[in-house]
């Protein structure tokens, strides 16, 4: 298999700010594509707190698995990145909307106080062990799966569980519906 040249000349010795470009320049790409489509009001999802879920804690977050800040700032860069293209191809493409939606503040804040909204688990997920296991691996035949997921942010080690994400689709329905008008 032969990786495409855009992949490449990232190189070995890239840092995060000039991956952070490429993945804003590919999501540049991708909805000008579908403004070729005639799609006009398009919503682009930010990056979550990455190092906050169950299984970059298990990786990256110690033996308290606590949440990994430097990645959780990279998180933010992109997001600041993301914003700032989307405000450029409002201005080149007035007859569309490209609205920005952020997911990464009211999860972090689900994740930092769970119990506000009766959450008792953050840091790991409902199914398996929680640490690490993700989609196939999350299923009725798993013994370690927990008895009640509605204690739990998250589903498994990388996925909100399914109360987390109603609760997100109300916050984002009331803050952003209007600004695709």
């Amino acid at each position: 298999m032969t990786l495409p040249k855009h992949i490449l000349s990232l190189g070995k010795d890239s840092d995060f700010p000039t991956y952070a470009d490429l993945m804003v320049g590919w999501a540049s790409s991708f909805l000008k594509e579908l403004y070729g489509l005639w799609a006009r009001r398009i919503g682009v999802f930010c990056a979550p707190p990455l190092r906050c879920l169950p299984s970059q804690r298990s990786i990256g977050g110690g033996k308290q698995r606590e949440c990994v800040d430097n990645v959780n700032e990279e998180s933010k860069l992109f997001n600041d990145k993301l914003s700032s293209e989307l405000d450029s191809l409002n201005t080149n493409f007035p007859l569309a909307r490209f609205v920005y939606i952020d997911i990464y503040n009211p999860l972090l804040g689900l994740i930092q106080n769970p119990q506000k909204l009766g959450f008792e688990v953050a840091d790991k997920g409902c199914c398996g062990t929680g640490f690490i296991e993700v989609a196939l691996l999350c299923n009725k035949f798993n013994p370690f799966t927990c008895d009640d997921v509605s204690k739990y942010v998250f589903w498994d080690s990388f996925h909100p569980t399914e109360r987390v994400y109603k609760i997100l689709k109300s916050g984002i329905i009331q803050q952003y519906v209007n600004k695709f008008l």
